[in-house]
């Protein structure tokens, strides 16, 4: 059965713009909860844009299901990370002046380094995942390193999907499907497990979700978006629903002679 991580640093996000204390993360992560969500998924980033520190203790002590912190390699954040001690730290690339993560970690440029990082990781008791693009290079350089977890980016997709025609039939949108089919089956075959996310909202996902072995998509903007309308329950109920009919849709092809 897929997992859905839901991402609430948006939740921070209006926060921080009134710099108050509210809309609370952690009564975010207890809507998601009773929505369906499986984990719940924060960026602690270096510059404190959305999440803060306490957000993060709060969230390990009171959160009832499993929580990613996504995190930049670095000392600080890997301190950080080794003392709440998340279920998951997803190591992410970080620019100060980008809006969102613009693309994935490359291993290959920093493989010792990031070998380090994550032996720390792992010495503190904490499944270590990398954000990696749709690249035979860069899963194998996680399986190297002792990554546990590649969740695959999916925003090349997402944007295909979007600018060429919004078909899940579209040429360019069954390319980019296939190169995350292909890194996802690679993920495997090297004994880690395959998870994807990154601009995936409630028209694009069914396609992903639908992708051999696929384990978990973590998807925030999309959810937080339409929880303007319908409340954060509902938003995570409507899209863990879209994931289990694509699912379901996958085993009876499998099932047919």
């Amino acid at each position: 059965m897929i997992e859905l991580g839901v991402n609430i640093d948006h939740v921070a996000t209006i926060r921080q713009a009134r710099c108050t204390y509210e809309p609370d993360p952690v009564w975010a992560a207890v809507e998601a909860h009773l929505g369906g969500a499986d984990g719940i998924t924060i960026h602690l980033r270096e510059d404190r844009r959305h999440i803060q520190d306490a957000d993060v203790e709060k969230l390990h002590e009171l959160a009832q299901i499993k929580l990613n912190l996504e995190m930049a390699a670095t000392d600080e954040m890997v301190g950080i990370a080794c003392r709440i001690r998340p279920q998951m730290a997803m190591l992410v690339p970080e620019g100060r002046q980008e809006v969102t993560t613009e693309g994935g970690l490359d291993i290959v440029a920093e493989e010792q380094r990031l070998r380090e990082v994550v032996a720390r990781l792992s010495g503190a008791g904490i499944i270590s995942s990398v954000f990696i693009d749709a690249d035979p290079a860069q899963v194998e350089a996680a399986a190297r390193i002792g990554a546990r977890v590649c969740e695959i980016h999916t925003g090349p997709y997402a944007d295909a999907f979007y600018t060429r025609g919004r078909d899940p039939e579209s040429p360019a949108v069954v390319a980019e499907l296939a190169r995350t089919r292909l890194a996802g089956q690679l993920v495997r075959e090297l004994g880690m497990r395959f998870n994807a996310g990154h601009a995936l909202n409630y028209f694009n996902v069914q396609p992903v979700a639908q992708l051999p072995g696929i384990r978990e998509l973590h998807i925030g903007h999309a959810i937080i978006s339409r929880a303007v309308f319908v409340g954060l329950r509902e938003a995570v109920r409507e899209m863990k629903r879209l994931i289990r009919e694509a699912q379901a849709r996958t085993l009876v092809r499998g099932l047919l002679p």
